[in-house]
């Protein structure tokens, strides 16, 4: 790979990982690793264009069906692919189809940009991730072999400890904080052959261990506001992305579209972009 290229574009799809949950703006929006990457991209380059196409809940057979043709029409020299792991997650899964609707994915992806990149998606400590971890590794098993025969980059997270510290995942248990995402995009920088910014896999310093009576607190509210309804909807077939399209998807003509820096893209990540007429 040439070291410190030059990227002019890149779309990113998948589901809430890389939407961007849960590192929350202030007027309630959600900016994420993508985010975070596509500001960093366009400082270097003018012009720079950017569509996110993530939406939370989506099963790999739906990005597939509503993300991919709209990625690989854009033509973009970056793409990321981050799927499958809603699959793994629910009680009932086909592996082999998970493996066939990645193949898909891939093969229509490939082509249709300069740089393909895969991910091992980080996995969260804990025992409801440890009921799934061999589906999630079989996942992964097939991101390695699709990213090998495609020339794709694999971004290794899951391999990284630090992104299984409890501290760097939401209340949620199933989404990275701010501090998380921004290791992310420093993950895929330094993988797309960027000089390095920060050691993303750093560990964070010795935890203060909470007493029984606040860990228990803390597993109770859980529950009641976020484990509760996510079996809800596993049970009922529903889905917290029902009804929604990727931030930069136009939903009535059924197409992406690009984004670009504007001038208040100085603010900071997703602030200042304006959407290009094409």
């Amino acid at each position: 790979m040439e070291m410190n290229a030059s990227y002019t574009s890149f779309a990113a799809i998948g589901d809430s990982f890389t939407e961007g949950m849960s590192d929350r703006l202030p007027d309630g929006s959600y900016r994420g690793w993508a985010d975070v990457l596509a500001t960093r991209l366009a400082a270097r380059t003018p012009g720079f264009r950017y569509a996110n196409l993530a939406v939370r809940g989506k099963l790999i057979g739906q990005i597939v069906e509503e993300q991919v043709a709209a990625a690989a029409a854009l033509s973009p020299d970056v793409i990321t692919l981050v799927g499958g792991l809603n699959d793994t997650l629910r009680p009932k899964c086909d592996m082999g189809r998970v493996r066939d609707l990645l193949t898909e994915a891939v093969e229509q992806l490939a082509p249709s940009c300069k740089q393909l990149v895969l991910m091992r998606s980080p996995g969260r400590n804990g025992p409801v991730l440890d009921r799934f971890r061999p589906r999630m590794e079989e996942l992964f098993s097939y991101v390695d072999e699709l990213a090998e025969r495609h020339g794709a980059l694999v971004v290794d997270l899951y391999g990284a400890p630090v992104l299984g510290d409890q501290r760097l995942w939401d209340v949620d248990r199933l989404h990275l904080t701010e501090d998380g995402h921004h290791r992310v995009a420093e993950a895929v920088w330094q993988t797309l052959g960027l000089d390095a910014e920060d050691d993303w896999r750093s560990p964070l310093p010795p935890p203060v261990r909470p007493g029984w009576a606040a860990s228990r607190t803390a597993d109770l509210r859980f529950a009641r506001q976020h484990l509760v309804p996510w079996i809800g909807r596993r049970i009922t077939g529903r889905s917290s992305g029902d009804g929604r399209s990727g931030a930069h998807f136009d939903a009535a003509r059924g197409r992406a579209f690009w984004v670009t820096p504007g001038d208040g893209a100085a603010a900071g990540p997703v602030s200042g972009w304006v959407q290009v007429e094409e």
